[in-house]
């Protein structure tokens, strides 16, 4: 099996794409994790330029955030579904939903996204995301039992947040949810917040080992399961996600430099085939 590690486009958005694609390369990752330009002519020049460096590709749609309303977002997830899905990515990403919205509401926004999935021979993943469907895992449950075919990206920092734990208390819920994992946002949240300050620091070391026995329980199910690939983005983002210090605004860490040491890390724990 495959272990394919993405970089984020998210936080490096002001470099040129030529210079972002260049600082992907030179830290050694295996693709791209990014939303895609809705202009067709920009959006044409990033898939040459991926693909002319050799490097795979996950579309993300992220968008719908900014479409409170389910009319708006259902019109606004199929516009940037079919954005995302026509590049031929490796899978796509979507934040879907709201946590707002009625079951019935969000479940009609899965089978949209799984129906252009579908029409372009292309996965579609739900993300767990605060204020999404997923948002919380009381939320997420049911959807899993009404829906066997829902397939998940995994950032389980954000349900750290919002329990205000490290799921210790929920094996269950986690025993439910981990295979329907598909790919995994490797940031490590804490019981206060969606992303801790470093890592690799002392007072982190805890958050980060229950990180990685999630990371490692999903990767052990996609071997088991015969999977030809699992992958990873290291998805550490800029501010408000990186902490400042008070009163001068100074980040305390640097989000792509945390990108690139859980690069190294996963590469070193995971290899890149799981024989």
């Amino acid at each position: 099996m495959q272990i394919l590690i993405f970089a984020p486009h998210w936080g490096s958005n002001e470099l040129a794409p030529q210079a972002f694609i260049e600082r992907v390369l030179e830290a050694g990752f295996d693709g791209i994790e990014m939303s895609l330009p809705q202009e067709p002519v920009a959006r044409a020049d990033w898939l040459q330029r991926i693909a002319g460096a050799g490097l795979g590709l996950i579309a993300q749609q992220w968008e719908t955030v900014f479409h409170p309303g389910f009319e708006a977002q259902r019109g606004a997830l199929a516009e940037l579904l079919h954005n995302a899905c026509s590049a031929r990515p490796l899978l796509v990403n979507s934040h879907t939903g709201k946590d707002y919205f009625t079951p019935a509401q969000n479940r009609e926004l899965i089978e949209l996204a799984d129906a252009i999935g579908a029409q372009y021979g292309v996965t579609v993943l739900h993300e767990i995301h605060r204020s999404r469907f997923s948002g919380h895992p009381m939320l997420l449950l049911p959807y899993l039992e009404r829906l066997p075919g829902l397939r998940l990206t995994a950032d389980l920092s954000h349900w750290c947040c919002a329990c205000e734990s490290l799921l210790e208390d929920q094996p269950e819920t986690l025993a439910a949810v981990l295979p329907r994992v598909r790919h995994i946002h490797a940031r490590v949240g804490h019981a206060q917040g969606p992303q801790v300050a470093d890592f690799r620091a002392p007072e982190a070391q805890q958050a980060l080992a229950r990180h990685l026995h999630w990371w490692d329980e999903v990767v052990a199910l996609r071997h088991a399961a015969g999977a030809e690939r699992i992958t990873l983005t290291p998805e550490f983002g800029p501010v408000p996600y990186t902490q400042t210090l008070p009163y001068n605004g100074q980040e305390v860490s640097n989000a792509w430099e945390l990108n690139v040491a859980m690069l190294q890390l996963l590469r070193a724990r995971y290899g890149r085939d799981r024989a």
